[in-house]
């Protein structure tokens, strides 16, 4: 049995190949099922809702071929997750339940000792900073090390790939282009595939996830304005 609950963009999911395997479903039965969750939720106003706790992705197969799939949020899970009330698929909802719990407390955890690290390394900058003999060959060195730091960093920035909420928002950006191309879930299936396969080849990555954070605007833009090849 695979991992129930993983860490994705600093908090915890599940997604729908899991389900599937947990709760002894096909998986294109829990895709159904998760599409019609989300359908029920535009019907009801709550576009920003599924945006929020259901995220597009895909997995590769053992034969190397790209399939898709569907992160889901604690919220997201326990909605798709009502509709299964038999015996055994209580108990294994609650040991979903549990998992994402013992995760969000490990988040939180992880996220105090960050911190604790943090304080401690401007502690002791600080220190050093006091201690320091303020002489004009070391501002000539500080002054050398915060121009080396510069070029690095424009070098990085250049590179840099979208952050965890940059990502959000062009899912978001391509789940509304969907949504606006067709209600029919079949489709917008083949849709979210041929959208994110030609942003991969527009913008010459591996992922959506890989897309450089300059060129974000750019690819809001193409979402934006894209065409499909063919929509029923």
């Amino acid at each position: 049995m695979n991992q129930l609950v993983f860490i994705h963009n600093n908090q915890p999911v599940t997604d729908s190949l899991t389900v599937a395997e947990v709760f002894e479903k096909r998986h294109d039965i829990v895709l159904r099922d998760i599409e019609n969750q989300i359908t029920k939720l535009q019907e009801a106003g709550e576009k920003e809702f599924s945006l929020h706790n259901f995220e597009e992705s895909t997995y590769t197969n053992e034969r190397g071929r790209e399939y898709r799939k569907i992160n889901m949020t604690e919220d997201a899970f326990t909605l798709v997750a009502m509709a299964y009330v038999t015996p055994e698929a209580m108990k294994m909802k609650v040991k979903f339940l549990q998992e994402f719990k013992r995760m969000r407390e490990y988040i939180q955890n992880n996220k105090v000792k960050v911190l604790d690290d943090r304080t401690a390394l401007i502690q002791s900058l600080k220190l050093t900073a006091e201690t320091a003999e303020k002489t004009d060959q070391l501002e000539k060195t500080v002054n050398l090390q915060q121009q080396k730091i510069l070029e690095i960093e424009n070098k990085v920035d250049e590179q840099i790939t979208l952050t965890s909420g940059e990502q959000r928002r062009l899912q978001k950006g391509v789940a509304a282009k969907v949504y606006e191309l067709s209600n029919i879930p079949e489709e917008r299936s083949r849709l979210f595939r041929e959208l994110y396969r030609e942003i991969k080849d527009r913008f010459g990555v591996a992922s959506y996830k890989d897309v450089k954070r300059k060129e974000l605007q750019s690819a809001l833009r193409y979402i934006e304005n894209w065409v499909p090849r063919r929509v029923s």
